[in-house]
């Protein structure tokens, strides 16, 4: 049964959201998931529990031939992974799908989608001397996942990547984020949209989210110190999450304008209490599925962008900020309770919803 979302709820999150309050909101959008949980008992290398996956995120579909996917990159907080954004940093695109995985599965990740390109984009690659460039990232989940047994192939990944579709995205323990804990509540994957109106034309911001982070004392939904009143079950010392987030929209925007947008995914996470910890991988990518174009190699010496000016950037950045944060919330909401494995047999609980209720209207934020 599909657990209810932040909205279903009740909880006042601000701003319009799309359809599918997701980030297939954005058109052209495609999202895609392996899950693979099979086992229990003690962790025994290379055999499981496994609890673990693959979200795949493919911004412009499955076409017939690669364009460009204007982006920016930030890092809050350096300790993890995201491949590809070096040249993100230095050209201002990408031309890959998305794969997110855990930690030591990013290998596998990267040469599988190298594969998928190279099949999806055949005469491309055969035509041309193109090389191809993932971008795949990653987050920690040993603790609930047999992460060190590798259990992620390339099978996994392609039928991630081919099961890519727009419509609703599943949330909680589904894909990379099935293994994953957010202040020491289960987390995983989560998602949000919003609308916003630029030069009086309707577009839209898609987030998604592989949560990963936080201690229980941090957690904050809309102003309520909701890990305070709920301090039961912890099960970290430290805090030794990552978390990655993926911003994308059908607004022009110039690679700059990307990364300051990729910027304020900080401010979304922190509207849930996180100050970034020091060993979290706190990684964000902005795209934009904008400004459709040929490859460099097949374009002309002269190029046009369509952009917004950077003066009309607030009410972007505000959307950004308020979909970014209910995507982290939605993790929490659809996320079920796991036993970890190391150590083994203790609960990593699901955030009980009648609670979390029962503690907003305590500050008068639901009826």
């Amino acid at each position: 049964m599909t657990k209810k979302r932040a909205r279903d709820l009740g909880l006042p999150f601000p701003g319009k959201t799309g359809e599918f309050n997701a980030l297939t909101d954005v058109p052209g959008v495609e999202i895609g998931f392996t899950t693979i949980i099979e086992g229990e008992g003690p962790v025994v290398i290379g055999k499981g529990p496994v609890r673990t996956g693959v979200t795949a995120i493919l911004p412009r579909g499955k076409k017939d031939g690669m364009q460009p996917i204007w982006a920016g990159f930030y890092s809050l907080n350096g300790n993890g992974e995201m491949t590809g954004v070096h040249w993100v940093n230095d050209a201002g695109y990408f031309l890959s799908p998305i794969c997110i995985t855990n930690t030591h599965s990013v290998g596998i990740a990267h040469h599988a989608t190298t594969k998928w390109m190279i099949q999806q984009y055949g005469e491309q690659f055969s035509q041309e001397h193109l090389w191809a460039m993932p971008v795949i990232a990653e987050t920690y989940d040993g603790v609930l996942n047999d992460i060190n047994g590798q259990h992620i192939l390339e099978e996994h990944v392609l039928s991630a990547l081919e099961s890519a579709k727009t419509g609703p995205v599943a949330e909680g323990n589904v894909g990379g984020g099935t293994g994953m804990i957010c202040y020491e509540f289960k987390g995983g994957t989560g998602t949000s949209s919003r609308i916003v109106s630029v030069n009086g034309e309707e577009h839209h911001i898609g987030v998604l989210v592989q949560a990963n982070f936080g201690l229980r004392d941090w957690l904050t939904i809309l102003g309520v110190p909701v890990g305070k009143h709920m301090p039961k079950e912890k099960i970290l010392d430290k805090e030794q999450g990552s978390i990655i987030v993926i911003i994308g929209t059908d607004i022009p925007m110039l690679p700059h304008q990307l990364r300051r947008v990729a910027k304020r995914a900080a401010i979304g996470i922190g509207r849930s209490g996180t100050p970034g910890g020091n060993s979290s991988g706190d990684i964000f990518l902005a795209f934009s599925t904008a400004n459709e174009m040929d490859i460099p190699q097949k374009s002309p010496d002269s190029l046009k962008m369509k952009f917004v000016n950077d003066d009309r950037f607030d009410p972007i950045y505000e959307a950004v900020c308020q979909a970014v944060d209910e995507s982290v919330i939605n993790a929490l909401l659809a996320a079920e309770t796991m036993t970890t494995i190391k150590p083994f047999g203790q609960k990593v609980h699901a955030i009980d919803h009648e609670e979390l209720l029962r503690i907003m209207r305590q500050y008068n934020r639901i009826g």
